[in-house]
């Protein structure tokens, strides 16, 4: 009885590795983030360049992706867009439900923002959703203020309804 609990919990953070995009993890980029999406949401047409290749529409231009691993399974991901010279958007943050409320997500989170930070980034901007609730009292508690949507350039996404921005002083 008591061993089946312990399977249903979450691993330790600490046994959750990070590590940037390496080759051969587009499969893995796909998979999480049309995990998630498709639970909630639908994939949209804007999506599906940046799901088939990461490479070209994210790391090309100037982005990065991190990954969570468990032992070689990517169980997590979130990618830092630039947007333009010292502006990145955080996007594509995805961890596996059965990884679900380990501290995953956070230090995803951390990582892009640090990376954001180290990269020269004045303002890191973010574009969610108001069911995503979790993801975003994990956005306020690391220092992201919500932007009013009417100072917004519209979405390319019919879902997006939250916006949000960290200014680094």
């Amino acid at each position: 009885m008591h061993m089946s609990l312990a399977k249903e919990q979450s691993p330790p953070a600490a046994e959750i590795g990070l590590r940037q995009f390496q080759p051969g993890d587009a499969a893995a980029f796909r998979r999480l983030n049309e995990e998630w999406i498709t639970r909630f949401f639908r994939i949209e047409p804007k999506e599906e360049p940046v799901l088939a290749d990461p490479q070209a529409t994210i790391l090309d231009k100037g982005g990065r992706i991190f990954f969570a691993t468990a032992g070689e399974r990517c169980v997590g991901c979130c990618a830092l867009v630039r947007i333009r010279d010292k502006e990145f958007e955080v996007a594509k943050m995805a961890v596996e439900p059965s990884y679900q409320n380990a501290g995953i997500g956070r230090r995803l989170l951390h990582a892009a923002i640090e990376e954001g930070r180290n990269a020269g980034a004045q303002r890191l901007y973010l574009e969610t959703n108001h069911v995503l609730k979790p993801a975003i009292r994990l956005y306020e508690s690391v220092g992201f203020k919500h932007i009013d949507p009417n100072r917004v350039v519209p979405s390319a996404y019919a879902r997006a309804d939250v916006y949000m921005e960290l200014i680094f002083v």
